[in-house]
Protein backbone atom coordinates (compact mmCIF):
# COMPACT_ATOMS: atom_id res chain seq x y z
CA UNK A 1 0.00 0.00 0.00
CA UNK A 2 3.05 2.44 0.81
CA UNK A 3 4.35 1.96 -2.34
CA UNK A 4 1.45 2.60 -4.39
CA UNK A 5 1.07 5.64 -2.53
CA UNK A 6 4.45 6.33 -3.48
CA UNK A 7 6.02 6.18 -0.15
CA UNK A 8 3.70 7.29 2.44
CA UNK A 9 0.46 7.35 3.61
CA UNK A 10 0.59 9.32 6.01
CA UNK A 11 -2.67 11.91 6.76
CA UNK A 12 -3.77 10.05 3.08
CA UNK A 13 -7.82 8.53 3.03
CA UNK A 14 -7.77 4.53 2.26
CA UNK A 15 -10.94 2.50 1.98
CA UNK A 16 -10.94 -0.79 2.94
CA UNK A 17 -13.84 -2.70 0.82
CA UNK A 18 -14.29 -6.29 2.39
CA UNK A 19 -13.86 -6.15 6.66
CA UNK A 20 -15.00 -10.16 7.11
CA UNK A 21 -13.19 -12.97 7.03
CA UNK A 22 -14.14 -14.68 3.69
CA UNK A 23 -17.16 -13.34 1.75
CA UNK A 24 -20.45 -13.95 2.82
CA UNK A 25 -20.36 -14.18 6.44
CA UNK A 26 -19.85 -11.40 9.22
CA UNK A 27 -17.30 -13.36 10.60
CA UNK A 28 -14.27 -11.00 11.81
CA UNK A 29 -12.43 -13.78 14.11
CA UNK A 30 -9.51 -13.80 12.10
CA UNK A 31 -9.78 -11.00 9.32
CA UNK A 32 -7.24 -9.96 7.60
CA UNK A 33 -8.57 -6.17 7.59
CA UNK A 34 -7.76 -6.12 11.09
CA UNK A 35 -3.98 -6.09 11.20
CA UNK A 36 -3.96 -4.16 7.85
CA UNK A 37 -6.32 -1.30 9.18
CA UNK A 38 -4.27 -1.42 12.45
CA UNK A 39 -0.81 -1.10 10.50
CA UNK A 40 -2.82 1.55 8.16
CA UNK A 41 -3.69 3.69 11.25
CA UNK A 42 -0.10 3.46 12.93
CA UNK A 43 1.22 5.04 9.39
CA UNK A 44 -0.94 7.84 9.59
CA UNK A 45 -3.72 6.77 7.03
CA UNK A 46 -7.28 7.43 7.60
CA UNK A 47 -9.57 4.68 6.40
CA UNK A 48 -13.11 4.74 5.25
CA UNK A 49 -14.23 1.23 5.38
CA UNK A 50 -17.64 -0.99 3.99
CA UNK A 51 -18.46 -4.49 4.21
CA UNK A 52 -22.04 -5.91 2.81
CA UNK A 53 -22.65 -7.71 6.22
CA UNK A 54 -19.75 -7.28 8.60
CA UNK A 55 -19.98 -3.51 9.81
CA UNK A 56 -21.53 -3.62 13.03
CA UNK A 57 -19.28 -7.04 14.06
CA UNK A 58 -16.49 -5.05 12.65
CA UNK A 59 -17.30 -1.94 15.05
CA UNK A 60 -15.55 -3.81 18.33
CA UNK A 61 -12.46 -4.91 16.24
CA UNK A 62 -12.00 -1.31 14.27
CA UNK A 63 -13.35 1.01 16.14
CA UNK A 64 -11.30 3.59 14.04
CA UNK A 65 -12.74 3.40 11.13
CA UNK A 66 -15.26 5.33 9.17
CA UNK A 67 -17.71 3.10 8.42
CA UNK A 68 -19.94 3.47 5.53
CA UNK A 69 -23.08 2.38 3.53
CA UNK A 70 -21.82 1.25 -0.28
CA UNK A 71 -18.52 0.74 -1.54
CA UNK A 72 -18.65 3.94 -3.50
CA UNK A 73 -19.24 6.34 -0.58
CA UNK A 74 -16.06 4.42 1.10
CA UNK A 75 -13.84 5.20 -2.05
CA UNK A 76 -15.28 8.75 -1.78
CA UNK A 77 -12.09 11.49 -1.89
CA UNK A 78 -9.51 8.36 -1.23
CA UNK A 79 -6.34 8.14 -2.25
CA UNK A 80 -6.36 4.72 -2.75
CA UNK A 81 -8.95 1.47 -2.71
CA UNK A 82 -7.81 -1.94 -1.09
CA UNK A 83 -10.29 -5.07 -1.60
CA UNK A 84 -9.84 -7.22 1.63
CA UNK A 85 -12.55 -9.43 0.90
CA UNK A 86 -13.72 -11.08 -2.06
CA UNK A 87 -17.49 -10.43 -2.13
CA UNK A 88 -19.18 -10.55 -5.07
CA UNK A 89 -20.24 -6.86 -5.02
CA UNK A 90 -16.87 -6.29 -5.42
CA UNK A 91 -16.37 -7.72 -8.80
CA UNK A 92 -19.38 -5.96 -9.82
CA UNK A 93 -18.18 -2.33 -9.18
CA UNK A 94 -18.93 0.19 -11.85
CA UNK A 95 -15.01 1.08 -12.45
CA UNK A 96 -16.35 4.70 -14.29
CA UNK A 97 -18.35 5.82 -11.15
CA UNK A 98 -15.61 4.61 -8.64
CA UNK A 99 -12.80 6.26 -10.62
CA UNK A 100 -14.84 9.31 -10.62
CA UNK A 101 -15.48 9.24 -6.75
CA UNK A 102 -11.81 8.65 -5.93
CA UNK A 103 -9.43 11.47 -5.41
CA UNK A 104 -6.54 9.16 -7.09
CA UNK A 105 -7.78 6.10 -9.24
CA UNK A 106 -5.62 3.12 -7.38
CA UNK A 107 -6.57 0.04 -6.31
CA UNK A 108 -4.64 -2.49 -4.51
CA UNK A 109 -6.27 -6.06 -4.75
CA UNK A 110 -5.38 -8.42 -2.39
CA UNK A 111 -7.72 -10.79 -3.60
CA UNK A 112 -7.15 -10.58 -7.40
CA UNK A 113 -10.93 -9.78 -8.55
CA UNK A 114 -9.94 -8.12 -11.47
CA UNK A 115 -7.29 -8.64 -14.29
CA UNK A 116 -4.51 -5.86 -14.52
CA UNK A 117 -5.62 -5.45 -18.11
CA UNK A 118 -9.14 -4.68 -17.22
CA UNK A 119 -7.63 -2.11 -14.79
CA UNK A 120 -5.61 -0.57 -16.92
CA UNK A 121 -8.53 0.18 -19.68
CA UNK A 122 -10.55 1.98 -17.14
CA UNK A 123 -7.44 4.00 -15.92
CA UNK A 124 -6.58 2.53 -12.67
CA UNK A 125 -3.27 2.65 -11.02
CA UNK A 126 -3.58 -1.58 -10.30
CA UNK A 127 -1.48 -3.82 -7.71
CA UNK A 128 -3.03 -7.14 -7.83
CA UNK A 129 -1.09 -9.75 -5.54
CA UNK A 130 1.49 -11.96 -7.08
CA UNK A 131 0.42 -11.20 -10.74
CA UNK A 132 3.13 -9.85 -13.12
CA UNK A 133 2.10 -6.56 -14.76
CA UNK A 134 -0.21 -5.68 -12.25
CA UNK A 135 1.92 -2.46 -10.86
CA UNK A 136 2.71 -1.15 -14.30
CA UNK A 137 1.86 2.71 -13.64
CA UNK A 138 -0.18 3.31 -16.45
CA UNK A 139 0.23 6.84 -18.43
CA UNK A 140 -2.80 8.55 -17.10
CA UNK A 141 -1.06 8.65 -13.69
CA UNK A 142 2.58 9.74 -14.65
Amino acid sequence: MVAALDGSIRGKTIAVLGLSFKPNTDDMRDSPSIPLITALHDLGAIVRGYDPAAMEKAKPYLPDVIYCASAYEAAEGTEAVIIVTEWEQFRALDLDRLRRVMARPVIVDLRNVYRADEMTRANFHYFGVGRPGSAQKNELLS
